[in-house]
């Protein structure tokens, strides 16, 4: 017992801000919903349809056009604490925290642990995440075997295991039969790869099959032999026929407009005088460039494929809901982001800056008070949501993707209160867990 207390008071110790961090999360997601839409009642008929048929149907005979596996986890708990949607949202909720989590590695691996708590915490606050764990949809699952799938990944290339390269591609397997979108998740795997280079080159190719071959081996399984309705049945998705009603004109602009409100012009700011410190001193931060680049391209490429499919092509769904199309570059975002703080302390540390880089320091001091204003906006408008029934991630005009909450709004400000506590315990976390480094700031320039 003894030796149990004491490696709880180590743990506590050593993680007291990611523990504040995540509790803080779960409070401030809790305290707002649960929430519906129509998407999320056609998944919930489905994962419905496993306890009643033993496959995702919404009615007999009639499956969804999504990959199942997201379905079936949700079954197996219906199974034992029964069949209700908010069942189902207590679920998603949990799959929504293990992705705060998993942030914190992304930004730990990708820049340090400072970088790892801010990025936790930035994604844990951001209403976008929130309402999305707060809804019966599949995006928390896929996001969060996603992550798992790229953080085994990059300790499998640092190791150059092969057994690890497989665990990775078995996760990646398992969040593609979640939903279509983890495959997003090869853009930074990619890279990461490319900037490694494996030693032995014999490797490579056995490499590559070990990651892909399960995720093949499992969708044919379902596929062809289970369902059996073929794989290029995923290329038959709802969404893909689903054209603009006449009249109807997106602007160039629809994603830009949908990522100033989510994630919001803070961390926007945020995120381009990251990259701006990068690029204009990349020597000084040639540790973390790969990563910088991996979180930009990541954005980039799958913001490019959102357009695409809309300008391009001429689709509804990924006008609509961008909210699910580009869920899994938020963890970028906000990694990219965090890291604004770890640069403006290496920048502090210098003892001789040239005018260049005061004008650089300044840069990182901007960005800073961009990353406290996105945490403090992220609050106001999570408070603002628990006063509506209902609300919509607008992206332009009247155009936005629906959600209404199914319980009445409380008549006490129990919601608020929480909200406040949480934000005020995450906050002081953050800055105790930097107390040294702030300490240290006796003036504003080095």
């Amino acid at each position: 017992m003894k030796i149990n207390k004491e490696i709880l008071q180590i743990t506590l110790n050593k993680h007291y801000t990611l523990l504040v961090i995540l509790l803080g999360s779960v409070l401030v997601t809790i305290s707002l919903g649960p929430y519906s839409n129509g998407d999320a009642q056609v998944e919930y008929s489905a994962a419905a349809g496993i306890i009643t048929w033993g496959v995702p149907y919404m009615t007999f005979g009639n499956p969804i056009d999504q990959p199942p596996l997201g379905f079936y986890i949700d079954a197996s708990i219906f199974k034992i604490f029964g069949l209700s949607y908010e069942t189902g949202v207590s679920v998603i909720t949990l799959f929504g925290l293990g992705c705060v989590f998993l942030v914190y590695e992304m930004g730990k691996v990708f820049y340090g642990k400072r970088t790892g708590l801010i990025a936790a915490a930035l994604f844990g606050l951001t209403p976008w995440h929130v309402v999305m764990s707060r809804v019966f949809l599949i995006d928390a699952q896929c996001l969060f075997f996603s992550l798992l799938c790229l953080l085994v990944g990059i300790r499998a290339m640092r190791k150059e295991s092969l057994v690890m390269l497989f665990v990775s591609g078995t996760l990646f397997g398992l969040a593609l039969l979640t939903k279509a979108f983890a495959v997003f998740m090869l853009i930074p795997l990619s890279l990461f790869y490319i900037y490694w280079r494996p030693k032995d080159l014999k490797h490579v190719p056995l490499g590559i099959a070990l990651f892909f071959l399960p995720a093949f081996l499992l969708h044919y399984l379902w596929y062809e032999i289970i369902s059996g309705r073929g794989l290029f049945i995923l290329f038959s998705h709802g969404d893909f026929i689903s054209y603009f009603p006449e009249g109807k004109v997106p602007s160039n602009f629809f994603l830009l407009s949908y990522f100033i409100q989510n994630p919001g012009v803070f961390l926007l700011g945020a995120c381009a005088l990251s990259l701006i410190l990068s690029i204009s001193q990349r020597k000084l931060f040639s540790k973390v460039i790969v990563s910088d680049v991996a979180c930009f391209l990541t954005i980039i490429f799958v913001a490019s494929i959102n357009m695409y499919l809309v300008l391009g092509k001429n689709l509804w769904i990924p006008y609509v809901d961008p909210a699910k199309y580009a869920y899994l570059i938020l963890p970028s975002f906000c990694c990219l982001a965090a890291s604004l703080v770890d640069k403006f302390f290496l920048l502090h540390g210098l003892k001789n800056l040239g005018e260049q880089r005061k004008l650089i320091f300044y840069i990182a001091v901007i960005g800073l008070f961009l990353l406290m204003a996105s945490m403090v906006m992220n609050m106001i408008i999570l408070s603002s949501y628990t006063r509506l029934n209902s609300f919509r991630f607008m992206v332009e005009g009247d155009v936005g993707f629906p959600f209404d909450r199914l319980l009445p709004v409380s008549e006490t400000p129990l919601p608020l209160v929480i909200q406040g506590l949480a934000f005020v315990a995450i906050t002081l976390s953050l800055f105790w867990f930097n107390k040294d480094k702030l300490r240290s700031l006796h003036k504003l320039t080095p």
